[in-house]
């Protein structure tokens, strides 16, 4: 026999308050002394009362539900940003509705219709990359609306996004506290935002300690192939370098590879720094690459929480920078004893 479930009625008898200041307080809204408050919430917890969503809906006008747009929700970037947006959401009550529009941000008609007639209290749009700006749908939407993992072509909007600066910089500085001046930069494509913000991170970061690059940045793709072509360039030029910062930790491995394959040893004679963290983010941690970590998760619940605050004067417009960490691996410190070699880890080119 199912048990009846818990009314506000209920709450409102063992609190000892009217029916309509129980509904404020767990509403979040109206003024109590904080005393009833406290009893109000105590029975509540007690009871193990949840506020039905409908009557919820009627009685404030919010659907406790946000809208989560994406190009490509399977993307192992953009996946964890969505589980950290989900996580603080779910915190605060809130519920969520994700939509994928197939890798193409811009054709947001029919998506913008739908979260119109679900009334969502507010929109996240997640990419996928910092290519290019994200499109702006504020104007389409009369909510908060938040962009993660890229930036707005809108800079009123509010923009959460990987601190690329500070990618550089953490990657250079390392390289330099180790002992290694001679560095070059293996980098993905020139026009990517990712890219160039990391070149100026890297930049001034060596300008800060009086060197300077070595040669040109190497421009190219994402790839771990491009990684090895880089790398066998660089040595066939006669480039002498003992650090190379990579763009991400696919051009890291591949470069690595190439390295070794030269007769170069890594981290002896080269060390090498990529972005991104992957092995972590693909749940098969391996302690090859030091890399520097966007903390995607964290992205995703920053971005949540610049939603649930959009409005309040805490929160400016334009573009919020998650902060990045280092990672320290093999390819910096030296292979750890028992470590698996290169053909364990499955790493042909």
């Amino acid at each position: 026999m199912n048990e009846k479930p818990v009314r506000l009625s209920d709450v409102a008898t063992l609190a000892g308050v009217s029916v309509s200041t129980a509904s404020k307080v767990l509403n979040g809204r109206g003024r109590v002394s904080a005393e009833t408050r406290r009893r109000i919430e105590e029975v509540a917890e007690r009871l193990d009362f949840r506020p039905n969503a409908l009557a919820r809906f009627f009685a404030t006008g919010k659907s406790q539900t946000i809208g989560v747009v994406t190009s490509d929700a399977p993307s192992v970037f953009a996946l964890p940003v969505l589980l950290g947006a989900q996580s603080a959401l779910g915190k605060s009550e809130m519920a969520t509705l994700l939509y994928s529009v197939r890798y193409d941000l811009r054709g947001l008609g029919d998506v913008v219709r739908r979260l119109r007639a679900r009334q969502v209290d507010g929109v996240i749009v997640v990419g996928d990359s910092l290519e290019s700006p994200l499109h702006s749908i504020s104007h389409d939407v009369p909510v908060p609306v938040v962009y993660a993992l890229g930036v707005s072509e809108d800079p009123r909007d509010i923009s959460v996004t990987p601190d690329g600066r500070m990618v550089g910089n953490l990657a250079v500085q390392h390289l330099l506290d180790i002992g290694r001046p001679r560095v070059v930069h293996v980098a993905g494509p020139a026009t990517d935002l990712a890219t160039q913000d990391r070149v100026r991170g890297m930049l001034a970061t060596l300008q800060g300690a009086g060197l300077e690059l070595v040669g040109d940045v190497q421009y190219g793709d994402w790839s771990r192939g491009w990684g090895a072509r880089a790398a066998s360039r660089l040595l066939d030029q006669g480039t002498v370098f003992d650090a190379m910062f990579c763009g991400n930790d696919q051009i890291a491995t591949g470069a690595l590879l190439a390295l070794r394959a030269a007769g170069v040893r890594v981290p002896d004679d080269v060390a090498i720094v990529g972005v991104d963290n992957l092995a972590s983010l693909v749940r098969q941690p391996d302690g090859l690459i030091t890399t520097v970590d966007t903390n995607m998760a964290a992205l995703g619940e920053v971005a949540a929480g610049c939603l649930l605050d959009a409005g309040s004067s805490t929160i400016e417009p334009g573009v919020h920078y998650q902060r990045c960490s280092l990672v320290l691996g093999e390819s910096t410190t030296g292979a750890r004893p028992g470590a698996p070699t290169d053909e364990e880890r499955y790493l042909p080119i």
